[in-house]
């Protein structure tokens, strides 16, 4: 005769760790009920995106080269002129597209921008400017190994579109320095400004096209580099005359 506690150990289910459980329905929790809960918890699934529902924005990019207006150059000098890297006012690092709102607030346009930073793009400009001028026999850059006569810093002060006056600006402002002599001495300092006239004049702020307000700024910039030029020009014209500017054969 088996004894009772061996026969409730044949009676009991076996449970030790790597035993198979009953894989059915959970008690007191109907099947039909369970598959409802799973269709409703997929549909609340798509509410619970972090991701914001909006349609892709494509962002515009513009190039920022004034054109040089047609006319004779000057006769070409001897003078290699050395273009110190741009400065840049606060802001115009960004290559976001500046709006001056009616109150005066400066707004970025972070779905329209230029090409490059803005200062980046006025250097290079200003250096094609100033070669197409037929002043200088060279315009370098920093790091040039060619011996420069003459040394220009220059600053980006302001570039934007101002839609409330209907117009563009676009500021630089330049220091021109004699290399030949021992301390550099200052030939000229220049703060020159340009502007060009928005298409459509006098407007609310969204109401202006990002492709208007680029083609005004550069035009505005081209102003502006024009009077550097002339500027420049005055300034070594004096200094030639008085014998402090030369230029290296």
């Amino acid at each position: 005769m088996q004894d009772r506690p061996a026969a409730r150990r044949a009676e009991r289910p076996n449970r030790h760790p790597g035993a198979c459980r009953d894989a059915g329905p959970r008690a007191g929790v109907a099947p039909g009920m369970r598959r409802r809960g799973l269709l409703l918890l997929a549909a609340a699934l798509p509410g619970c995106s972090v991701l914001p529902n909006r349609p892709y924005r494509e962002v515009e990019r513009f190039v920022l080269a004034p054109e040089r207006p047609p006319g004779p150059p000057p006769p070409r000098s001897g003078q290699v002129l050395l273009l110190r890297t741009m400065r840049a006012a606060p802001g115009l690092e960004q290559r976001g597209l500046r709006i001056l709102g009616a109150r005066g607030e400066v707004t970025l346009q972070f779905w329209s921008e230029w090409t490059a930073p803005p200062v980046d793009l006025t250097e290079e400009a200003l250096r094609r400017w100033l070669l197409a001028s037929g002043r200088f026999r060279a315009v370098t850059a920093p790091g040039s190994r060619l011996r420069a006569d003459l040394i220009l810093e220059a600053e980006l002060t302001r570039l934007q579109a101002e839609p409330a006056e209907g117009v563009a600006r676009a500021g630089l402002s330049g220091l021109l320095l004699d290399n030949g002599s021992a301390e550099n001495r200052v030939l000229g300092q220049f703060p020159v400004e340009g502007t060009a006239p928005l298409p459509g004049g006098a407007q609310p702020e969204d109401r202006l096209a990002p492709a208007d307000a680029a083609a005004a700024m550069s035009a505005a910039l081209g102003m502006a580099l024009g009077r550097l030029e002339r500027a420049l020009g005055g300034a070594i014209g004096a200094g030639a005359g008085g014998g402090r500017v030369a230029g290296r054969r």
